[in-house]
């Protein structure tokens, strides 16, 4: 009888395969990791500070390119260099993910307000810069995103470059809704979250929210929303990794 199975392989070829095999992982790794140094970083909205933008389980992409980089854009913020390498600034009404001054273990994200030099000042829940009021249109009031049992007043805001955006106001009185003025130093800027009354921000000292955010405490600025999870969902329960939210799918970040 003859024999038409094929030879088994040698080990020296099966090695060759497990070395290819291994080389090509390892080049994909690699590019994943520059990408995601240099380029671009996912990130998962944990809170509703950011609502209605970002919702709790949004998860987004985030731009290096924006600001350049800094030991803050490197994974777990490693004391390699001070400053910024090929920096830029960051304009009014940016949405930036950064590094929390108190700890910087810690990545926040937030609404650019005020740039170095400017004063800003909230009075009645409307928030001045320079003395001049951001303009605000009532849109009506709705339910919380987040918090079914929570009524929110949706409000318009621009900046003066003609950036439009959606906040949250729940209402007169709240804590944060009048401020002392705040001068905004050098290197260094002050930032709010859209979901005004439920936001530790720069209206508040670093020990509590997040104080005047130092320029080379950027990440990055937020671009679009990847995908979205519903409240509840988990990596760790895989009955609701398919509990998406699909009108948020590839979102622009405004």
């Amino acid at each position: 009888m003859t024999d038409t199975s094929s030879p088994a392989p040698s080990m020296a070829a099966l090695g060759h395969e497990i070395i290819d095999i291994v080389r090509t992982v390892g080049v994909a790794l690699a590019i994943a990791l520059v990408l995601r140094v240099v380029l671009f970083q996912p990130f998962t909205i944990p809170s509703s500070s950011m609502e209605p933008g970002l919702v709790t389980g949004d998860y987004i992409v985030v731009s290096k390119l924006a600001y350049g980089w800094s030991r803050a854009s490197l994974p777990l913020n490693p004391p390699l260099f001070e400053g910024r390498l090929m920096g830029r600034a960051a304009q009014r009404g940016d949405v930036v993910v950064f590094r929390l001054p108190r700890d910087p273990a810690q990545t926040w994200i937030k609404r650019v307000i005020g740039l170095p030099g400017d004063r800003v000042q909230v009075r009645r829940g409307q928030v001045f810069v320079n003395g001049r009021a951001i303009p605000q249109a009532p849109l009506g009031v709705i339910w919380d995103h987040d918090a079914q049992d929570r009524r929110v007043l949706a409000i318009g805001e621009h900046t003066p470059d003609g950036r439009a955006y959606v906040t949250y106001d729940g209402g007169p009185g709240q804590p944060g809704d009048d401020t002392d003025v705040y001068v905004v130093p050098p290197g260094q800027y002050f930032v709010m979250g859209d979901n005004r009354d439920n936001s530790l921000d720069s209206r508040w000292p670093h020990e509590l929210g997040v104080g005047l955010l130092p320029a080379e405490n950027l990440v990055g600025k937020a671009g679009f929303v990847l995908a979205s999870w519903r409240l509840g969902a988990s990596i760790l329960k895989p009955w609701t990794w398919l509990d998406l939210q699909p009108d948020r799918f590839l979102k622009p970040i405004r």
